[in-house]
């Protein structure tokens, strides 16, 4: 009886189909088999080696060899000698760099406040769905796709002595004489200013844009069934939710008006205004740093000035956000 209950028992085994491998352990396979070797650490690197290529060869080289014409007398037709810090001393003392320090500071001063608020107010504006508000957007974000010779023509013509708006102004009977916009040194700073806030508010009103989409609409619901208007919405649930984006807009465009350039170099023809009183510290350094009686060690000294400027403002900035994100 033992031996038949066995017999019996193998040929019930033999007769079951074989076992078929599951979807699941088919994937487990071919993710063994596509996985990537333990000991291939070398691996990894290979996909970011372009980049990495590109940062040492177009930014770690050039800034090593800046600081190292930063302590030399070197110029455009000679590689210089070692002198110290001769070229800081000099720097220091020179009026141009007080002058091109003031007139970058007061830019950041003007435009951050400017470029953190009104991008801001557009985005909540056009944040809706259809083909008007996406007119206006488009609309709002032209002038961020034109070239600086362009906007450099239109608020020109614009902003000449014979142009568009003084000769407004002049049939209007408002003044007697043009107004200097693009002579007189002060209002030939704020018109680069203007200049630079209408070509960035389409940028910095599509990086809100992004952020607005992220905020929950049923906070605006409860908002508005607590009675809270469309100022009290802005203030109180779009304003929060974009706190960290404003604080983003508020260190890249504290950056790029601290390294205004192009605005600058068009309105006034590349000369930094009368007597180079509207002088940037970009154009201080083109200035310096460029031509056939250039002074490469001196302009790189004011480099890096500039440079350890924009690294404090980037820290300062940084720290304020980490303790906001605390508080929050």
């Amino acid at each position: 009886m033992a031996a038949s209950s066995t017999s019996a028992t193998r040929a019930t085994r033999a007769e079951r189909p074989a076992r078929v491998p599951s979807k699941k352990t088919k994937l487990n396979e071919i993710d063994k088999s596509r996985r990537i070797p333990e000991n291939g650490a070398l691996t990894p690197w290979l996909f970011v080696l372009p980049a990495i290529v590109v940062i040492v060869v177009f930014f770690i080289v050039p800034f090593i060899n800046t600081l190292r014409l930063s302590f030399t007398d070197s110029t455009m037709l000679k590689a210089g000698d070692f002198i110290g810090i001769e070229n800081y001393i000099k720097m220091f003392n020179d009026p141009r760099l007080q002058t091109a320090l003031l007139n970058s500071s007061l830019y950041v001063v003007c435009v951050v406040p400017c470029m953190v608020i009104l991008p801001l107010i557009l985005a909540a504006l056009v944040s809706g769905k259809g083909r008007v508000m996406a007119f206006f957007r488009t609309s709002f974000y032209m002038p961020v796709v034109m070239s600086s010779v362009i906007v450099g023509l239109i608020w020109t013509n614009l902003l000449d002595s014979r142009g568009l708006v003084n000769s407004i102004f002049q049939s209007l009977h408002w003044i007697s004489e043009p107004i200097p916009f693009l002579t007189d040194r002060w209002l030939l700073l704020f018109s680069a200013m203007l200049v630079t806030i209408w070509t960035g508010l389409g940028y910095y009103m599509v990086i809100y844009l992004s952020a607005l989409a992220n905020i929950d609409l049923s906070l605006y619901e409860a908002s508005q069934l607590d009675g809270c208007g469309p100022i009290r919405q802005f203030f109180h649930v779009t304003v929060p939710g974009v706190r960290s984006t404003m604080m983003l807009i508020m260190l890249l465009s504290s950056i790029a008006a601290f390294r205004v350039f192009n605005e600058i170099y068009v309105l006034t023809g590349g000369t930094g205004g009368t007597g180079g009183e509207d002088l940037t510290m970009s154009m201080l350094i083109k200035r310096e740093g460029t031509g056939l009686q250039a002074r490469t060690g001196y302009a790189g000294a004011i480099s890096m000035l500039m440079f350890v400027i924009l690294g404090t403002l980037i820290v300062i900035q940084n720290i304020v956000q980490r303790r906001n994100d605390r508080n929050a």
